[in-house]
């Protein structure tokens, strides 16, 4: 008992600290422009052990969780808070559709890039997501990502036989605010280049810089990244190439995401300290947004993300069970 105390204290004192960077972030909504990059610098934690992990409850009853008889079960939970009964929760993987209310359980078997996409409202509507993973004959390889949209909260728990537990994806206090809430929040936090990601897609998703026409060649910042890419590495990529990781990025992964976190000036020892990410401009600040959000600061904000282990990529060999978790 003294121990469950224990427990219970951490993952309140956890949730506390959840809380309190989503009201830092609401409060920087009165902060000119200009000044925000000083903000950033004190902000960006991805390495906090168990920052914005969701209590135990918020998974539901895992005991009752069906033994897979192919690789792993897989459950799936309706996390909109209320704005969206199991009836209008679906989700759609290997040519079969379904609501939680119908089938909230998958025995999945194994299977090579897969993708399982998940609506609100109906079948195939614009609010929608999905995640992605690679299972095999007694492995899983799953993340959640935001490389080209946000569109969904979504979070995973991952759990294997061994008893291990791995937790990824948008962070407590995130799936508790309300959609519009995220939306304003994303909109206050970042500079004047990436703020009309936030309405140009709206209500439906937030889409990632380099999908936006803005970045892209001839768009009005178009140049946003191109002299600091040329300055460090990259000459001839686009803005929305160095977002995207193509070009000549696209073979140098450690590159792009150095130019992505603003940290390819620096110390190669330095440009994998988070500490250092996101410090001053040109940076993604699409994806520093969706790191602070994040269960342990892990987001694919990009594609080469995985760099300095930034990623919500999981890996668990022998899994027993994975629960998908569906927000608003």
């Amino acid at each position: 008992m003294r121990h469950m105390r224990l427990l219970l204290a951490v993952i309140y004192v956890l949730v506390l600290g959840a809380c309190a960077i989503a009201v830092v972030l609401t409060v920087l909504a009165a902060v000119p422009s200009g000044a925000k990059v000083a903000v950033q610098q004190t902000s960006f934690t991805p390495s906090a052990t168990g920052s914005g992990a969701p209590p135990a409850s918020f998974w539901g009853n895992t005991a009752t969780i069906p033994k897979a008889k192919k690789v792993l079960e897989v459950k799936l939970i309706n996390q909109t808070n209320g704005h969206f009964p199991n009836s209008e929760v679906f989700w759609s993987f290997d040519g079969t559709e379904k609501s939680i209310a119908q089938q909230p359980y998958i025995d999945m078997a194994a299977n090579s890039s897969g993708r399982m996409y998940f609506y609100l409202g109906s079948k195939n509507s614009k609010y929608f997501d999905f995640i992605e993973f690679t299972v095999g004959s007694n492995s899983i390889n799953v993340d959640t990502t935001r490389v080209d949209r946000f569109g969904l909260k979504l979070a995973l728990l991952l759990h294997g036989h061994s008893g291990s537990t791995q937790e990824v994806g948008e962070d407590y206090a995130t799936f508790k605010e309300s959609r519009t809430a995220t939306f304003n929040r994303f909109k206050a936090f970042v500079p004047a280049p990436f703020k009309a990601l936030a309405s140009i897609d709206a209500p439906y998703g937030i889409p990632s810089p380099g999908n936006d026409p803005a970045f892209q060649p001839g768009g009005e910042y178009a140049s946003y990244f191109t002299a600091y890419a040329t300055a460090h590495g990259a000459k001839g990529d686009t803005t929305a190439q160095v977002f995207g990781c193509g070009g000549t990025l696209s073979q140098n992964p450690p590159l792009c995401a150095a130019l992505n976190r603003h940290v390819a000036q620096l110390p190669t020892a330095r440009q994998s300290q988070p500490a250092n990410f996101y410090r001053a401009a040109p940076a993604n600040y699409y994806a520093e947004f969706w790191h602070l959000n994040a269960i342990n600061g892990k987001q694919y904000g990009f594609p080469y993300d995985d760099d300095a282990n930034q990623s919500s990529d999981l890996s668990v060999t022998n899994p027993q069970y994975m629960i998908v978790a569906v927000g608003w």
